[in-house]
């Protein structure tokens, strides 16, 4: 039995075993994250992007981590790696997961990740949040974030940020525009996903999508899209085609394996890096954990 079938077995139960990475990290980051000082990324991938330091997070809202100086979305405060009111097994969790996605660039030379489920509501922006901000602040590295659910954006609210132009808008525009990136922290980027649009698949699956993606990995070291569900849409694999990997999120004893293996065709098997069980409950804790890993290295 494969690792990534093992894993969908677990999703079907509920019920997870720790799993520890595939490898040691290469540089082993911090349990807890720590404020940058280094330099944010370039401040022009022309045509396309450009970053924008006066962007500010909406004063409404308190901030969730005084190191990273950034205000999130109240339902979010508990959920986030750098909320102090975090598990501690949560962050170790989403350190292994940054470990092995470290290892995958390192030794394959990913960069583009997309973050999928099959269907809505497994979690899917609050794991490629999580993972975006693992990478930046633990790793240290420069990461943009998208936000390619076109249909039902979120990482705006996650983030207490405007959406009024984003990934919509550069997609779709005539002429061409150049959109603003939101600076979050030092190291991390994010592109909101702008308007919702009713079927975006034909501006998600575009040239100048493949040409945005080109530009953003020419300037970050990592850059992660939280995607549409997988299983029901029909143009997925065209999706899948346009990044290095991709990560599943199953919510743990809801998902149906059906959809699970749907989606898993959908993206393609070769492409899948890994299964992220959501509010999966390891043995012996007696509560929701929230997030663990489950690696798939054998199904590549």
């Amino acid at each position: 039995m494969s690792r990534l079938e093992a894993a969908l077995r677990r999703a079907s139960s509920g019920v997870v075993d720790e799993i520890p990475p595939d490898r040691p990290p290469l540089d082993e980051p911090s349990l807890e994250l720590e404020a940058l000082t280094s330099e944010a990324p370039s401040t022009a991938i022309a045509p396309l992007l450009r970053t924008d330091p006066n962007e500010q997070a909406n004063p409404e809202f308190e901030s969730q981590d005084a190191a990273l100086g950034h205000r999130f979305g109240h339902k979010y405060a508990d959920k986030l790696v750098v909320s102090a009111s975090t598990p501690a097994s949560v962050r170790e969790n989403y350190r292994k997961l940054a470990a092995t996605l470290h290892h995958a660039q390192a030794e394959n030379g990913i960069k583009i990740l997309m973050v999928t489920s099959a269907v809505p509501e497994e979690g899917k922006t609050l794991t490629a949040t999580n993972v975006a901000l693992t990478l930046s602040e633990s790793y240290h590295r420069r990461v943009l974030l998208i936000d390619g659910d076109l249909r039902r954006p979120a990482l705006a609210e996650v983030f207490q940020v405007p959406n009024v132009f984003g990934l919509t808008e550069v997609l779709t525009s005539e002429p061409e525009r150049r959109v603003s990136l939101i600076q979050i922290s030092p190291q991390l980027s994010l592109l909101p996903a702008g308007a919702p649009i009713p079927d975006p698949m034909q501006a998600l699956t575009s040239e100048r999508m493949k040409h945005l993606l080109a530009e953003a990995a020419a300037g970050f070291d990592w850059v992660i899209i939280d995607t549409p569900p997988v299983a029901v849409l029909t143009d997925a694999k065209l999706l899948s085609a346009m990044v290095d990997g991709a990560l599943l999120v199953v919510r743990a004893g809801r998902t149906k394996v059906e959809l699970v293996q749907k989606a898993i065709a959908a993206v393609g098997r070769p492409r899948i890096l890994g299964v992220v069980l959501n509010r999966a409950v390891a043995p012996g804790d007696g509560h929701d954990s929230y997030y663990a890993y489950q690696g798939a290295g054998d199904a590549r």
